[in-house]
């Protein structure tokens, strides 16, 4: 580690429970977040302050004026970029040690088979229920964890999915892949705009607990929070032996 990285990562170098051979292995560490948004903006910043080495941010979508109001790795002056674009400027802007790989691309089966083997964890971002279950899938078939969050009108939720762990659930054991709802969108629902900085927020520290070594995930529990009146609730969930995902026998 440089001088130079000692004194920009001094403060986490100063907890007992990460020091300099957890900032090490954040400092070597690759996550994958699929979404550049609402979700993907904290968590790119966070990550990339942070000091993690390699980021790819995968996303479809251009940055929209409507982004602006809740998607804080965006800008007026960046309107109509590529979101994965934005975020990148964003992140170099804070931290041009970490090395930013920008995908404009929907996250389908094949891209996320590719991309999600690559890293260390993975952040689903995204805001639709195809997707997540493709990252999941994608995720159980390479064993690496997933940091899942959601967050709609006041409404936001956080788990952590870790394949690693034979008692820890998928994705698909709490949500069913064949469950059929219709999708709600901020398009056309809206989202409290600090709603998603709190759920994406939560989400970026999960990702670095993980890759520096530090306390306990979430994996096992499911936290909910009531933005209205700023309630948590946790459910805890269990593997599901009869899951199509990761209900295969070990």
């Amino acid at each position: 580690m440089t001088d130079d990285q000692l004194l920009r990562y001094s403060r986490h170098i100063l907890l007992a429970e990460i020091g300099i051979e957890g900032q090490e292995r954040i400092l070597g560490a690759h996550a994958l977040i699929v979404g550049a948004g609402g979700l993907g903006s904290p968590v790119a910043l966070y990550l990339g302050s942070a000091g993690v080495g390699h980021l790819t941010i995968v996303d479809h979508d251009v940055v929209d004026l409507t982004n602006l109001q809740r998607q804080i790795a965006h800008t007026a002056a960046r309107i109509g970029q590529p979101k994965v674009e934005s975020a990148q400027a964003a992140i170099a802007a804070l931290n041009p040690q970490v090395q930013v790989t920008p995908i404009m691309a929907r996250a389908d089966a094949a891209l996320l088979d590719t991309l999600v083997a690559q890293t260390d964890v993975v952040l689903d971002c995204c805001d639709n229920f195809a997707t997540r279950q493709a990252i999941n899938a994608a995720c159980v078939k390479h064993k690496k964890p997933l940091v899942s969050g959601a967050a709609i009108r006041f409404d936001g939720q956080i788990s952590v999915y870790d394949p690693r762990d034979i008692k820890s659930p998928c994705y698909a054991c709490v949500f069913s892949p064949e469950t059929l709802f219709e999708e709600t969108r901020c398009a056309t629902m809206g989202v409290f705009a600090p709603l998603v900085g709190i759920i994406g927020s939560m989400q970026a520290a999960e990702a670095l607990k993980m890759l520096g070594g530090a306390g306990q995930s979430l994996a096992g529990r499911l936290l909910m929070l009531d933005g209205r009146s700023m309630e948590f609730t946790e459910v805890r969930i269990a593997r599901q032996t009869d899951c199509p995902v990761c209900g295969t026998p070990h």
